[in-house]
């Protein structure tokens, strides 16, 4: 049997300004992930668009169904998502200490970080299982060799353990050309948008990305299938990683987007009181929305009607 590892990362460990950065694991059976490429490919077809998945651009709200689906389909499958957030200020002064270069930090971190997030996958495995794993393309990789040294230690994690999986492939995949890799990243936005409380800004891009992660986590039993199936970890500067709570970011979210929403339909509906006869446009711009903002408004007009805010996208 076989069975996919897709990696991808955000933020670096010495970039500026950034606290922490960001790693993620996303896995499934060979059959599990066949399925679900043929399934996005599907919405894509459907809904006449070629654009990949990217959740940092995501700053328009006319992309909002073909995330809201893919995203919707995804996590009623049965996957497993791994992250591991890294002070990377802890890291820093440990690489000082050592007096390690950069370069060098990153190269031990490199190896590392991927084996414990497809470790807490692998471990997982019963069957015996050939594992490919795929790594979003970035150059730096290749220079630390990354690829050979990943598959050398998995494989040699395995015999040691004696776990029944073997590291067939270790090989980069440019996003654009995979849809599990678009995943990963997507969910992993969502994680660190939550995390940072990127929610709290007041731009358009913050708001269009929280109308999204607000509509699909309240979609279902999405809440809860999000909190089992998605891992995080943190690693702060201690051997033994921490397993932190992904619901008590979920619930500070869903508590402030849901206080913003109360307002913001009070206004709505005090405009359509005065003015009962306007069209969707009319009303998006007394609201003083962009035009990228738009579908947001239809989501406040379909609750104001006694729907449900995901109405018009299901």
């Amino acid at each position: 049997m076989r069975y996919g590892i897709y990696f991808d990362e955000a933020n670096k460990i010495d970039q500026p300004d950034k606290m922490y950065s960001y790693y993620g694991a996303y896995g499934g059976s060979e059959q599990v992930m066949t399925e679900i490429i043929s399934s996005v490919q599907g919405i894509f077809e459907k809904l006449g668009t070629k654009s990949e998945l990217h959740f940092r651009e995501y700053n328009h709200d006319k992309h909002l169904e073909k995330y809201f689906r893919v995203l919707n389909h995804i996590i009623n499958q049965e996957i497993n998502i791994n992250l591991l957030v890294v002070n990377n200020m802890e890291a820093q002064s440990i690489a000082q200490q050592l007096d390690l270069t950069t370069m060098e930090l990153r190269s031990l971190f490199y190896i590392k970080i991927p084996e414990r997030l497809f470790y807490g996958i692998t471990r997982e495995l019963t069957d015996q299982m050939d594992v490919e794993i795929k790594i979003d393309h970035n150059d730096e990789y290749d220079v630390l060799g990354l690829h050979s040294k990943i598959k050398e230690q998995m494989n040699a994690h395995s015999v040691y353990r004696n776990k029944r999986y073997k590291i067939t492939s270790v090989e980069s995949e440019k996003s654009h050309e995979s849809i599990p890799l678009q995943i990963i990243d997507t969910f992993m936005g969502i994680v660190v948008f939550l995390m940072e409380q990127s929610y709290t800004g007041k731009s358009d891009a913050v708001r269009i990305k929280s109308d999204l992660i607000y509509r699909f986590l309240s979609q279902g039993s999405n809440v809860e299938r999000f909190q089992s199936q998605i891992k995080l970890y943190a690693w702060n500067g201690s051997e033994n990683l921490s397993e932190l709570s992904i619901g008590n970011y979920m619930s500070r979210f869903m508590i402030r987007q849901t206080q913003y929403d109360v307002v913001e339909m009070n206004r709505l509906q005090a405009i359509r009181l005065r003015n009962p006869d306007l069209t969707s446009k009319e009303y998006r711009e007394m609201m003083e929305y962009s035009n990228s903002r738009f579908r947001t408004l239809l989501g406040y007009l379909d609750e104001l009607d006694g729907k449900g805010r995901n109405t018009f996208l299901m």
